[in-house]
């Protein structure tokens, strides 16, 4: 168990927007949150990756407490890729994946070996920008930046990797190639995701897993066969729906 979240509870005030979440991830699961604006899914996401500190209960990385942990260790374990970026000036995508092996290094050494440098290619093969890896960041379009930061990520060789909506701001093209690739990375190297994504159908089409968060709380965990049906959508949502099989799995119909 990868990932476990026990008795979660956690906000940026005194008042929790998190609260009383317990949760198991197996290795190579890919699990996503889903739910209305406000329901908690990036604070969760937060909280599991060090930026938040929890009021109550813990995360247990490899069944080690992580906000105990230092960070470099929980980073060589543990990526994030933010929801924005900030995008460093005049760096080339080759120097900004390079930047994912900092937690590997120690302290007195400045410059990658060549393991290191075997580590940063490797990544930005497995991201499909070879040809781009000379190319400054601030040139890439949003999906070639994207999947730059992926790389950076990648090149932490983490376990678990964090994506807050990593399809926001993508076009349907990039949005299916960035989910594309992840499934690729999920299964070839059961590396264990969690998304907060806001599109359902491509939650539904991609997750082993879907947490579906109300007001804080974990209202229901499960395969999308068993947690998206019109009950859960109704409380979740507030909006009526139909689910219907297509070519590519389960897929959710909104009315009001």
């Amino acid at each position: 168990m990868p990932l476990e979240l026990q008795n979660l509870t956690g906000g940026y005030t005194s008042v929790p927007i998190v609260q009383n979440v317990n949760l198991t991830l197996q290795t190579g699961e890919w699990l996503s949150l889903v739910g209305a604006n406000g329901s908690g899914k990036s604070t969760l996401l937060k909280l599991l990756s060090r930026i938040l500190s929890p009021q109550q209960g813990m995360v247990l990385l490899d069944g080690k407490v992580i906000h105990s942990q230092p960070p470099n260790l929980v980073a060589q374990k543990l990526a994030l890729l933010p929801q924005q970026q900030t995008v460093p000036v005049g760096l080339t995508v080759r120097q900004l994946v390079s930047l994912g092996r900092t937690p590997h290094q120690p302290w007195w050494q400045w410059e990658l070996n060549v393991e290191d440098w075997q580590k940063v290619e490797y990544a930005i093969q497995k991201t499909q920008l070879e040809k781009l890896s000379d190319r400054l960041v601030e040139q890439l379009s949003g999906g070639e930046r994207q999947r730059a930061f992926l790389a950076l990520a990648l090149a932490q060789e983490p376990k678990v990797l964090l994506l807050d909506e990593p399809t926001t701001y993508l076009d349907v093209n990039y949005q299916l190639q960035l989910l594309e690739l992840l499934k690729n990375l999920n299964q070839q190297q059961e590396l264990t995701i969690v998304t907060v994504l806001h599109e359902l159908n491509l939650a539904a089409r991609y997750s082993s897993r879907i947490a579906l968060l109300k007001q804080g709380y974990l209202w229901g965990v499960g395969t999308p066969e068993e947690v998206l049906n019109p009950s859960n959508i109704g409380e979740v949502f507030g909006v009526e729906s139909v689910i219907i099989q297509t070519p590519v799995g389960l897929q959710v119909c909104f009315y009001l």
